[in-house]
């Protein structure tokens, strides 16, 4: 039986921020209207747009970073991985 490294969950989060990372310079972020913005900040009790859209780029990025490292993941694995 082998035994995972004990970094294997370090690396694995260093990969997904690297992801979103690269996420940041590659993909744009979905834009809201002003009037949905306005509504989501009144419903979450910010204080102005830009907390909620600083909120929604960090979701959106750690996302999309979660779903590029796991496929990567899966291409490494399937095709390259001895």
């Amino acid at each position: 039986m082998l035994m995972k490294p004990a970094s294997q969950p370090l690396l694995t989060l260093a990969g997904i921020l690297l992801m979103a990372f690269l996420s940041v310079l590659l993909l744009p972020a979905p834009a809201l209207g002003v009037q949905l913005a306005q509504s989501l900040v009144q419903r979450f009790h910010l204080l102005d747009m830009t907390q909620l859209y600083i909120i929604l780029y960090c979701l959106w990025f750690l996302l999309l970073g979660t779903i590029e490292f796991f496929v990567l993941r899966f291409i490494w694995k399937r095709w390259f991985a001895v």
